[in-house]
């Protein structure tokens, strides 16, 4: 899965560039830590590259140390290889995959230097000594963006432009569905893929084609705004992802959004004061690394809102039961929560999304 190319000659002038200092106060800034983060795609996208960067950036403040990233690096292929050696050999000592593909070269690069911290975003994969990953459950801001959708829509039909068929992108568009179920029990949400991360063109014909077959609310998981400018010119509604796109977008409503800086903090300083402990972190609402605004123009606001209250509380589970997929069978008996093992290997639709799940 490769979200867009750049060539060596690019990477190499942007580790020459982007690198820099800083003069926080924290310990961590007085120490030889430095850290680095290997994006998958320009992170002037508006989209999941331009919130890592923003977490990048609100975690040199918090830590004072100096960091530096690559843009635009494809999973699966040598300019990740180079990219990081690179980090290497001039000194960094935290690393940051940030792309469900980089997991399998960054656990190699991990195994082969033991004395550099790497962490990976999205991922499973990890070591019991400097390798470990971190992710949010964006499934959860979903679920309330899937609400403000449901009472959008006037047609009930949401369209949603999606990425590649994995778990994460499954659940997304699931926990998407339900919130809508909740607030329309008549509402149904068509998945066309793309098999892209960053591709404006194919996304925004996509979209359109989704349009074209009826709906009137779209949504996406990619790192464009191109759903949200074809949602513009047809004069449909928009439900982002990752970041706020208002100033991007007219047909903006709201959106599921990222905040790493407070993740990345803590791994920096825990690996700058030597007590870095691998582990799979998949943080929360609680947690502030996810998050969603509620757009009070919704006639659902109130009730967005008190479901967000009570998912932060934890007295509320978006993949509680009874839940039943497409083809009618059982995937959460009622009563029941699913465990954090079935949610990261989610493979089926549940009933009301118009699609299949093999891409």
């Amino acid at each position: 899965m490769t979200r867009t190319l750049r060539t060596l000659t690019a990477l190499i002038a942007t580790l020459g560039l982007l690198a820099a200092a800083c003069g926080g106060s924290d310990d961590a800034g007085g120490s030889d830590t430095k850290a680095a983060f290997v994006m998958v795609a320009p992170v002037g996208d508006a989209g999941w590259n331009f919130m890592h960067n923003e977490g990048r950036l609100a975690a040199e403040a918090a830590t004072g140390v100096e960091t530096a990233f690559v843009e635009a690096i494809p999973e699966g292929g040598a300019e990740f290889d180079t990219a990081v050696q690179q980090f290497i050999d001039d000194g960094y000592t935290v690393i940051f995959s940030t792309s469900f593909g980089y997991m399998d070269a960054t656990e190699k690069f991990a195994n082969e230097n033991p004395d550099v911290v790497f962490e990976h975003i999205s991922g499973f994969k990890m070591n019991d000594t400097n390798f470990g990953n971190t992710f949010g459950r964006m499934y959860q801001p979903r679920y309330i963006a899937g609400m403000a959708a449901g009472a959008a829509t006037e047609t009930n039909k949401i369209g949603y432009v999606a990425a590649f068929p994995i778990p994460e992108v499954i659940r997304g568009i699931n926990a998407f569905t339900l919130g809508a179920q909740r607030v329309n029990p008549d509402v149904e949400v068509e998945v066309a893929w793309t098999a892209t991360w960053f591709d404006p063109t194919v996304e925004g014909n996509t979209a359109q084609a989704l349009l074209d077959a009826g709906a009137d609310v779209l949504t996406m998981h990619q790192d464009s705004t191109a759903t949200g400018q074809a949602a513009t010119d047809a004069g449909a509604t928009f439900i982002g992802y990752h970041s706020d796109m208002s100033s991007q977008v007219d047909a903006y409503l709201t959106a599921p959004v990222w905040d790493w800086g407070d993740r990345y903090a803590d791994v920096i300083n825990a690996a700058a004061n030597g007590e870095y402990t691998p582990e799979s972190w998949w943080g929360g609402m609680a947690d502030g690394v996810v998050d969603i605004e509620i757009p009070t123009s919704s006639p659902v606001a109130s009730e967005m809102q008190a479901v967000k209250d009570q998912i932060i509380a934890g007295e509320f589970d978006v993949f509680e039961g009874e839940i039943l997929t497409q083809s009618g069978d059982v995937m959460v008996a009622d009563g029941e929560k699913m465990d954090d093992g079935s949610m990261l290997g989610m493979s089926d639709f549940v009933a009301g999304v118009i699609g299949s799940t093999d891409g």
